[in-house]
């Protein structure tokens, strides 16, 4: 059996975690890397709170590994896990226990408070975005002073999500894809 392989993707709110999980999940299926993609705000959602389990924690752990459970069933050892805090080296725990001592591969998008602003504004049309602009900016200096050790950061300020996902996809060693497009974006960067 192949040990499973976990590329957490992290950041504040805004810096464009999803967008940039939803297409380096797109880059691995052109290079016929099987992998599975979860979103792991998804794996909280429920309201209120279990008894006893305040920030969600248990429950995540639960959804993760049943979730993992079905895709390794289908042969699946690679996983994109997008998540705010998941890079934190606190949260290494929750990848042990629900996916079984996983490689870990973490990568921390960052942003400006001015980018983060913008994007923010243009998606948070409800009655949130005074406080995720707040949580976000505490969320970013926590992930800055608390991020695991061998976590790669990665900039998205002003740039494309292809060449973000690019940029966390070489971090994976999991493609040697070279399209003529990835290999004069590569030639650009340096």
């Amino acid at each position: 059996m192949r040990k499973t392989e976990a590329l957490l993707i992290g950041g504040r709110s805004g810096v464009g975690k999803s967008s940039v999980g939803l297409e380096v999940a797109a880059r691995l299926r052109a290079a016929d890397v099987g992998h599975a993609y979860i979103e792991g705000d998804t794996l909280d959602a429920v309201h209120p709170a279990p008894d006893g389990d305040p920030h969600r924690s248990g429950i995540t752990e639960r959804n993760l590994a049943a979730l993992w459970a079905n895709y390794t069933d289908l042969g699946c050892h690679r996983l994109v896990y997008t998540n705010t805090a998941s890079v934190l080296g606190s949260e290494e725990w929750l990848f042990a226990s629900a996916l079984r001592g996983p490689r870990i591969i973490r990568v921390l998008l960052t942003a400006s408070d001015a980018t983060v602003e913008d994007r923010l504004t243009a998606r948070e049309l409800g009655s949130e975005l005074e406080q995720q602009l707040r949580r976000s900016a505490l969320m970013a200096r926590r992930l800055d002073e608390h991020a695991a050790d061998d976590t790669r950061r990665v900039a998205t300020d002003g740039r494309r999500i292809e060449d973000i996902a690019a940029d966390v996809v070489a971090a994976t060693g999991w493609t040697s894809l070279k399209s003529p497009e990835t290999i004069s974006r590569a030639g650009r960067a340096n």
